[in-house]
């Protein structure tokens, strides 16, 4: 019974120890083969491999597909005009060479993702302080271009081929954001001030414009108006005229009336001599004309008249 046990474990290790010497590598990896004495690491691409059993030997499997690689936070960049930015990069790789990348990093996913975070860091620095504020935002992909091709040469030494580097995030600060909000609120201050005095200067141009047609139109108007008066006056005095020569006598009676009646207002004492030609016909109302002519007549029925 003992025996049939002991047959049974050892035949349990040996299926221990020989499944450890079996792997299986697929198309998506690579697997690097250490020793632990120290021996030069072997590569074994897809398929079905033996090796010692550990810790003789030991295998890190190696992703070759195309990766991406993007830190947590994002980074504070700076431009060549001193404007700070917090910016989200995203580094697209592949393993070229996977015994670089084992002799630096040990097969180690985070020593790897630390060094990436370190060097695309220094490209992203370096590419950022070679543009301003205003060709980050034009020529982002000038700038990315310029940060590829930098991390490019310093992740070589790790079996690295960078294939691209994006920008998911480019932002200001917390403190440059204030200011550029408080910039842009009084720019656009300054913009609405200069429209509304814009707006005012026209108002004023048209309401000048508007005055001065007005002048000219009143102005024309009266010009008219005066060549009408003038031309009625004309027309009056020449009906006038005609109509008084045919009797001069009843003219200067008319006359006197109308100089009574602009002298002359209810409740005026007037001092005068009785005597002056001014009040002719008030004493006498042919104004000491004969009686029998016949303009003294007409005269005389007229003022009766009136």
């Amino acid at each position: 019974m003992n025996r049939i046990v002991a047959l049974v474990a050892v035949i349990v290790v040996l299926l221990l120890v020989a499944s450890s010497t079996v792997f299986v590598v697929d198309p998506r990896h690579v697997a690097v083969v250490s020793s632990s004495h120290g021996g030069q690491p072997t590569l074994a691409e897809s398929g079905l491999h033996v090796k010692l059993p550990p810790p003789l030997q030991t295998t890190t499997l190696i992703d070759t597909r195309i990766q991406s690689f993007q830190a947590f936070d994002a980074d504070r960049f700076t431009t060549s005009d001193k404007t700070e930015l917090l910016v989200s990069p995203v580094v697209r790789y592949r393993v070229s060479d996977p015994l670089k990348l084992f002799a630096a990093t040990s097969g180690d996913p985070q020593t790897l993702s630390d060094r990436l975070a370190s060097l695309s860091r220094d490209a992203l620095s370096g590419a950022f302080a070679k543009f301003t504020l205003s060709d980050v935002l034009a020529e982002q992909q000038k700038l990315t271009d310029a940060a590829r091709d930098s991390l490019k040469e310093t992740a070589a030494p790790l079996g690295i081929e960078v294939l691209d580097v994006s920008l998911t995030r480019v932002d200001y600060s917390s403190d440059e954001a204030q200011g550029v909000f408080k910039r842009m609120s009084a720019a656009r201050e300054q913009a609405a001030a200069d429209e509304r005095a814009k707006g005012a200067a026209e108002a004023q141009q048209i309401r000048d414009d508007a005055m001065h047609r007005k002048d000219a139109l009143l102005a024309d108007a009266y010009g008219k108006a005066q060549v009408i008066k003038g031309e009625g006056d004309g027309k009056a005095a020449a009906i006038a005229a005609a109509a008084f020569s045919r009797d001069p006598q009843f003219y200067q009676f008319y006359q006197s009336l109308q100089a009574y009646r602009n002298s002359f207002h209810p409740g005026d004492v007037i001092v005068v001599d009785s005597s002056s030609d001014f009040f002719r016909f008030m004493r006498n109302p042919y104004g000491n004309a004969a009686p029998g002519s016949a303009a003294s007549s007409t005269a005389a029925r007229r003022a009766n008249n009136r």
